[in-house]
């Protein structure tokens, strides 16, 4: 007996110690948010007190020592963030996520954003103020990866960690910069489309196509190489394990237009979901500069940010930056090309991709004049018919993180104006407040011109030379505005006005967002935060009244069936509002998907319609087509004998509409809610294991917002009636310069990324019902509020 009892004991204090070292283990993995560390290259003491939502207040002697305690804490709550971050440009993700990454990384190989980085690094001033910045961020970062804990996401994929380099940092702004391009999604699919059904079906899109830029000869070849160019560009951003940045809202009020007489300044970029999320807030203070910034993984200074004198944010500016070239091979020497001065040699490079449980790949680079050929990044493209994609960002030495010390280190509206003008890509739109009442837009990016009659909205002609660029302007030839008249700014990726004479080419969004903006600011002349905070959450779509009267003014109300009447009685009573317990968001968004399904999948066939419903030229297309009467795309070509018209697409649509929602909800239109097919869940590299994603991933719940509205909520048309959303607001913020320490501002899910983190999820209920928190500057009130952790020079 006695022997059973200490067997049974044992067997207890091994179980015990079993759970208290699981316990002891998983503590050890905690960021440390309190207590005395020592780390090198800090001078004088610094202290960061981290407020009650994990945010770092950093009060330093200098800005050095800040940068470094901003790496440091940067690390031990978003390393692995970092580490994706820093693998994607390098092609390194195969390495690590084994074969489902090589399309990724074969992609990002030929991209030349790794060469852009060390190119601009060789040039760099080494006693820049930036360059001793960047390096002591990077002394931080680095002191955390070889003292601090290794987060638990290394662990589990088995990655080893190594140290940070300002390669990674300039490898990553490199990635930011490709991940705003439309081009690459669109360009291919217009040409595809162009030589598919001829011109007449161009011009119903409303590109400004010209029929005398067309040179390429219509082959199915050809037509097979864009569609696979297209199919290869979508996957790389959709499949990457970092979001790519989407679009934006932002909207600067003059102080004649608020009711303290100060400005207040709104700005919400649209990004992919992620966990964590992009951003990490840092509160920065030392004798001589201030700042609460927004930073992104890797980047030691903040892409929006704030003091007590500006304010600084960012939209995409939707341009068009990405230009592709078909090139001709010398048909006796496939190592040359040809050009308008007669062949020249290809540029070869080669690069290995390391993948993790299988055989090394090898990958050959060559390059023409315009860029890569891209062609064996992409399966099925015939290296017959090169294709070479010309990107601004890596013909131009890059001055992002110049630019970004400017910006976020400036004294007056000027200095800001100056870095936005060393920005060439990507294309931002640059939204500016201050306290002394200025307010301001600058669109970002290196603008320039090709040769006449070159379309670069289709594939160009890259052996004639007539298609190459013909001239960079100037940036005081890039839209921008500065305190006007009409005392507000304002962007949502729309189109800019005329500049150099021309409307400047890109993927613009739709005027939907644009629209509501105005409409709620023009009017109104007493703006508070408290009014501005409602209309940032504003989910009212501006042109959905619109639409539903153009079908419901030729529809026949009498043909259709009791469950059908009261679907359109519910609509024609819909002020656009897309809340969660609403229904006609759900029959809207079905039947929009149904009217362009049936109105352009017969000429595309499924596999170009769902690569056009994934581009803005789509999201454009939807109000502009339902208001013409006659189109050559309302015809159904399966339908030889019958010439379909406007009302039959449309009346068909709404029809297939209400069926499928009462197979997919019931016959119960009223339980139709928007929340039950509208969902946000917040994904995590590691929560596509089915077993982890429960720890890692974040939700879903259920959301308000849609697509084009101020709540911006980015998902997939397809047939599944389910409306997954992938993107959004990544953060919310006003200023208030007439309040400013009590400016707010809130992150999708938390501050931190490491899930042992309480900061890991806390604020995601209030990002999901629109609230907000504070973005505390107080001294006082951040040490109340506050832990500290307090940072020492390393005796040596």
């Amino acid at each position: 007996m006695r022997i059973l009892k200490k067997i049974f004991i044992s067997i207890v204090v091994i179980i015990l110690l079993f759970f208290a070292g699981i316990w002891i283990y998983f503590s050890s993995l905690k960021p440390t948010y309190a207590g005395e560390l020592q780390l090198d290259n800090i001078e004088n003491e610094t202290s960061v007190y981290f407020d009650d939502y994990g945010i770092p207040h950093i009060y330093a002697q200098n800005q050095e020592d800040a940068l470094t305690a901003l790496g440091y804490v940067h690390a031990q709550d978003r390393l692995f963030q970092m580490e994706l971050m820093r693998r994607i440009a390098p092609a390194r993700l195969s390495e690590i996520f084994g074969k489902d990454m090589v399309k990724n990384d074969l992609f990002f190989a030929k991209l030349g954003i790794v060469e852009a980085s060390k190119k601009t690094i060789e040039k760099l001033d080494k006693n820049s103020e930036t360059y001793k910045l960047c390096t002591a961020y990077l002394n931080g970062v680095n002191q955390f990866i070889e003292n601090g804990p290794t987060p638990i996401e290394f662990t589990l994929i088995g990655i080893e960690k190594e140290k940070y380099t300002l390669n990674d940092m300039y490898n990553i702004l490199g990635y930011m910069s490709f991940s705003f391009a439309m081009a690459q999604k669109t360009d291919p699919l217009l040409s595809v489309i162009q030589q598919k059904l001829g011109e007449n079906y161009l011009k119903e899109l409303n590109i400004d196509s010209n029929p005398n830029s067309t040179f390429i000869k219509n082959s199915k070849s050809t037509i097979e190489s864009f569609e696979n160019l297209i199919v290869q560009a979508s996957e790389v951003l959709k499949t990457s394990p970092i979001p790519p940045f989407i679009g934006s809202n932002s909207w600067v009020v003059s102080s004649k237009k608020t009711t303290t007489g100060k400005v207040l300044f709104a700005n919400d970029p649209h990004i992919g979901f992620s966990q964590p999320s992009v951003w990490f807030e840092a509160h920065i203070v030392t004798p001589n500069y201030e700042m609460y910034g927004y930073h992104i993984a890797g980047v030691a200074f903040p892409l929006l940010g704030h003091n007590r004198k500006y304010a600084y944010g960012l939209t995409m500016f939707e341009n068009d930056d990405i230009d592709f070239y078909q090139e001709e091979n010398n048909p006796s020497n496939n190592n040359q090309y040809k050009t308008a001065n007669g062949y020249s040699n290809y540029t070869t490079t080669s690069k290995t991709i390391k993948v993790k449980n299988e055989d090394d790949i090898l990958v050959e680079i060559k390059s023409t004049n315009h860029g890569p050929i891209m062609n064996n990044a992409i399966d099925g493209i015939s290296q017959t018919e090169p294709i070479a994609m010309s990107w601004i960002y890596t013909k131009i030495d890059a001055n992002v993180l110049e630019a970004l010390y400017n910006i976020s280190r400036a004294t007056k509206m000027a200095d800001i104006k100056k870095g936005v003008s060393m920005i060439h890509a990507p294309g931002l739109n640059i939204m500016y407040g201050d306290a002394d009442g200025n307010i301001a837009w600058w669109a970002a990016g290196k603008l320039y011109k090709l040769k006449s009659n070159a379309n670069r909205k289709f594939i160009l002609n890259g052996a004639s030379g007539k298609d190459d660029i013909e001239e960079y302007l100037d940036f005081n030839q890039n839209p921008m505005a500065e305190n006007p008249s009409w005392n507000y700014v304002y962007s949502a990726n729309n189109q800019p006005d005329t500049i150099a004479n021309i409307l400047y080419p890109g993927y613009y969004l739709p005027e939907d967002r644009a629209k509501r903006i105005v409409q709620l600011l023009e009017p109104k002349n007493n703006w508070t935060k408290e009014t501005m905070s409602q209309m940032i959450n504003d989910n009212t779509s501006s042109i959905s009244s619109d639409i539903i009267k153009e079908f419901t003014s030729i529809m026949d109300y009498n043909s259709f069936s009791k469950n059908e009447q009261n679907a359109i009685d519910i609509l024609q009573l819909w002020e656009g509002s897309n809340t969660i317990d609403n229904v006609a968001p759900t029959i809207y968004n079905k039947w929009i998907y149904l009217y362009l399904k049936n109105t352009f999948e017969d000429e595309l066939g499924e596999k170009l319609f769902n690569q056009l419903n994934a581009t803005h030229l789509m999201k454009r297309m939807i109000a502009i087509q339902i208001k013409k009467e006659n189109s050559i795309w309302w015809d159904n070509v399966n339908t030889s004998n019958i010439k379909e018209t406007k009302k039959e697409i449309l009346t068909t649509s709404f029809t297939q509409a209400i069926n499928s929602l009462e197979n997919q909800l019931g016959d119960n239109i009223m339980l139709w809610n928007w929340g039950k097919v509208h969902t946000l869940e917040h994904p995590h590299p590691i929560g596509t294991i089915s077993y982890l994603k429960k720890y890692f991933n974040v939700g879903p719940f259920p959301m308000n917002g849609a697509r084009e509205v101020i709540d911006n909520r980015g998902f997939e048309y397809n047939d599944s009636g389910i409306y997954k959303i992938t993107a959004g607001p990544s953060t919310r913020r006003i200023i208030d310069f007439s309040d400013i320490e009590n400016s707010i501002s809130i992150l999708p899910t938390g501050q931190s990324g490491n899930p042992f983190s309480k900061h890991f999820k806390d604020q995601v209920e209030m990002y999901n019902k629109g609230q907000f928190r504070k973005m505390k500057m107080n001294k006082k009130e951040i040490i109340t509020t506050s832990t500290k952790l307090t940072i020492l020079p390393k005796n040596e």
